[in-house]
């Protein structure tokens, strides 16, 4: 029976974690939590969803919504010849110390407008934009944080406010004076800051918080363990990049004795509210550290290309049984199925075998894709806090629908279709995407696209030309 209070999505086929099921509806309240998934018959007043399998959103874990305007900016060679993550870094904080307020909130919203049309309902920004240009604070130290908060909530997403601490360009490094913007120098000024954005974000409905000291280069160690100390006891999510470049793995090992990963451990700051972002330059030794503290790693495999960082060794985190989830990180591209498939592509490309990632106590042929899609929804989820990520009673209604004619997977058998989904699905199949109940993408548009692709034509046109 149909309750009057009850929203009911009726698709051809419903991912239920494993395998697409046939003849389910979900139900969900008027907050926009899953009450239950129910047979087909026994709903009233259903929103057909004809031609479509529905699955839940994908949840980004770590992105810098301002990048969006760097996009094609940096592909070609560095003034100083330098072609590595360094050499683009700069590119990217010269744009950085240009952009205003209102630069960022289009900026940003051009971002989650792209998430939202790519089937990403939740995202975890890891926000270091903290001051004016040249370095002065605003009246409000949260300024920059809550307008990028406000590009999330205007286009429907929800978004995890990753507050980041930088306090230095390195070990024994001179200030970088493009650096200014991001710099909070001591630990009291930043957890004050962390405090006030807590208690603001808490009055918004899909919006929350976490910490994120930057990197043991740019965060010295006695300020590192306040802020975990901070965000262990209010259970936040705490995200670090962790040994991206050999030379952060260099420079910790000159400053410290130890690489990043084994300093975390003997300095007690590893735990499961704890993720790793890129981890790509570390030992088994290092993900077995990880792997026993219950961190988890967010690898970032299409900006981790695009920069050359490296490829993540992602079958020696599942052999640790270590929790990988993904993110868009640089904007580069904005789609979360491409860095799932990415995840086992690199590997393929460095070990000139197939399915390195299906685990061996997995059955069936589309055992490596629901894999890989995991890391795009629930172990996303469980990195950022968010309360989607699955099709299950009392998570938050998030999810997508897959135009089941579209070129890209038509023919799929419904067996196989997980696997047409993760290595083949186009944008173009994606049709609906709902956050918290509320279509905010009905037929691959969102109501306010025209406008938000405007306004970040001007922003480029400004910046650029």
């Amino acid at each position: 029976m149909n309750h009057s209070t009850e929203t009911v999505w009726l698709p051809d086929l419903m991912f239920t974690g494993v395998r697409f099921e046939s003849g389910l509806a979900l139900v969900c309240d008027q907050r926009g939590r899953i009450l239950r998934l129910a047979p087909a018959n026994e709903v009233q007043n259903a929103i057909a969803l004809k031609n479509r399998a529905l699955l839940p959103g994908l949840i980004n874990a770590h992105s810098h919504a301002f990048q969006r305007v760097i996009r094609a900016r940096t592909e070609h060679r560095s003034r100083n010849n330098e072609n590595t993550f360094w050499g683009w870094r700069e590119m990217m904080y010269s744009a950085a110390a240009r952009l205003t307020p209102e630069d960022i909130y289009d900026a940003s919203r051009m971002a989650f407008l792209e998430m939202a049309l790519a089937g990403i309902t939740t995202v975890g920004e890891f926000h270091y934009i903290h001051h004016a240009p040249d370095g002065t604070p605003y009246d409000d130290s949260n300024r920059l944080a809550k307008t990028v908060v406000q590009a999330a909530r205007d286009v429907g997403l929800q978004i995890a406010l990753l507050n980041v601490a930088y306090a230095r360009s390195g070990h024994e490094t001179e200030p970088h004076p493009q650096q200014v913007r991001f710099i909070v120098k001591d630990p009291e000024s930043y957890l004050k800051q962390c405090e006030q954005l807590s208690f603001e974000l808490q009055k918004m409905e899909g919006v929350w918080m976490g910490v994120a000291p930057h990197s043991v280069r740019a965060v010295p160690l006695a300020y590192l363990k306040e802020i975990i100390r901070f965000g262990n006891e209010r259970r936040l999510p705490i995200h670090m990049h962790v040994a991206e470049q050999p030379g952060e793995v260099s420079a910790c090992i000159e400053e410290y004795g130890r690489s990043p990963v084994a300093l975390l451990e003997t300095e007690g700051l590893l735990s499961d509210q704890f993720t790793a972002v890129h981890a790509i330059h570390i030992t088994p030794k290092a993900a077995w550290m990880l792997g026993q503290s219950g961190a988890r790693v967010c690898a970032c495999p299409t900006t981790e290309r695009n920069l050359a960082d490296g490829v993540v060794p992602a079958d020696e985190l599942f052999k640790q049984k270590i929790r990988v989830c993904l993110g868009t990180d640089s904007q580069v591209q904005i789609d979360l199925l491409e860095d799932a498939r990415e995840l086992e592509y690199h590997l393929r490309l460095s070990n000139m075998k197939r399915a390195i990632l299906e685990g061996p106590e997995e059955k069936g042929p589309s055992s490596l894709a629901v894999r890989l899609f995991k890391c795009a929804t629930e172990n996303g989820a469980g990195s950022i806090g968010a309360p989607g990520g699955s099709l299950v009673p009392d998570r938050s209604a998030d999810f997508f629908t897959i135009d089941l004619n579209d070129p890209s997977i038509t023919g799929a058998a419904r067996d196989d279709l997980i696997s047409h989904v993760v290595f083949s699905l186009s944008r173009t199949a994606i049709k609906d995407v709902v956050v918290g109940g509320r279509r905010i993408i009905e037929e691959g548009k969102h109501p306010q696209q025209e406008q938000v692709v405007e306004k970040f034509r001007i922003l480029q046109k400004k910046l650029w030309q």
